[in-house]
């Protein structure tokens, strides 16, 4: 369990960095993430709805005890994270 709640808060604080990158006029360089903006005047919805996909896929990789492929996304999107802040900092 606490290896799919480390993925939801991985991914809030990911979709949290993202807006703070769009409000400052960053550009997403994620594929996906990009062409769901263009679909919303507002960046926050698809965002949220983004992040909420993943956790529910996350959610079904857990239930079906794919921890290691859950650890292993954990440590990516740790990564981001962690870049993000380091580059919102440095903005």
């Amino acid at each position: 369990m606490t290896t799919f709640v480390l993925f939801c808060a991985l991914q809030l604080l990911d979709g949290l960095t993202t807006l703070v990158f769009l409000r400052l006029g960053v550009a997403e360089g994620n594929p996906l993430v990009r062409f769901s903006l263009g679909l919303c005047g507002s960046p926050v919805f698809p965002v949220a709805l983004l992040k909420l996909a993943g956790c529910a896929l996350a959610f079904f990789a857990w239930k079906r005890r794919r921890t290691r492929a859950l650890r292993f996304a954990n440590v990516v999107f740790a990564a981001c994270v962690l870049w993000n802040v380091v580059a919102i900092s440095g903005v």
